[in-house]
């Protein structure tokens, strides 16, 4: 007989799957990093607090009720409000991927990056799977103030560069979240290297109508 593996298992696997994946390419360094999926009920499961994505156990995740409240597994990080807001603003989105990714922390950190929009569409496929990327001011890691502007941010866009701290993607499903912030940071990568060069970028009409797809 066949044993039936239920959605929580499956998913607790598959955030430790794609945490080794982000740790293994260098997208996250030590420690740092947090990734959150919605189950069918409501519940979230999160990387609890000092936990490297690389080595997570499936059995030690966070696991939160439908109403926000640590209900088991280990203590969730200090940075789980950034997933509250996405899921609170973001009606269609079951996963949050938060990074401190090299590239797009040094975007974050440039004075010129404009913050309606951190970086320019410079390929199709970012257009696609990012859209447009403000950059939120600012504030010191656990300030409430920070919530409040992600919590702002996420009316409009499923993705946010916080600065001199990292990007926090929301997408449909966990595979949708990984793939829009590798997206990201690779074009945060390319924005870097063509920094101070002339570049043709997507216009902006056609990155929305990409966007829109």
């Amino acid at each position: 007989m066949t044993a039936v593996i239920s959605e929580e298992t499956r998913m607790r696997d598959s955030i430790c799957a794609v945490g080794k994946s982000l740790f293994d390419r260098g997208l996250t360094a030590g420690s740092t990093g947090n990734i959150s999926a919605r189950l069918g009920d409501g519940r979230l499961l999160m990387t609890p607090t000092n936990a490297s994505l690389g080595t997570l156990d499936p059995g030690r995740l966070s696991l939160f009720d439908a109403d926000g409240t640590h209900v088991a597994g280990d203590r969730p990080t200090k940075e789980a409000f950034l997933h509250r807001c996405m899921y609170c603003e973001r009606l269609g989105a079951n996963a949050v991927v938060h990074l401190h990714s090299t590239h797009a922390v040094a975007v974050s950190i440039l004075a010129d990056t404009d913050p309606e929009d951190a970086l320019p569409p410079l390929t199709a496929y970012y257009a696609m799977r990012v859209g447009r990327l403000p950059l939120v001011p600012y504030y010191a890691p656990g300030d409430e103030a920070l919530a409040l502007a992600v919590k702002q941010e996420a009316r409009r866009v499923h993705a946010v560069l916080l600065a001199n701290h990292g990007p926090v993607v929301a997408g449909r499903s966990l595979l949708d979240a990984q793939y829009a912030m590798e997206e990201l940071e690779e074009t945060a990568k390319l924005h870097l290297m063509l920094h101070g060069r002339a570049v043709r970028p997507l216009s902006r009409a056609e990155a929305d109508r990409l966007a829109g797809g």
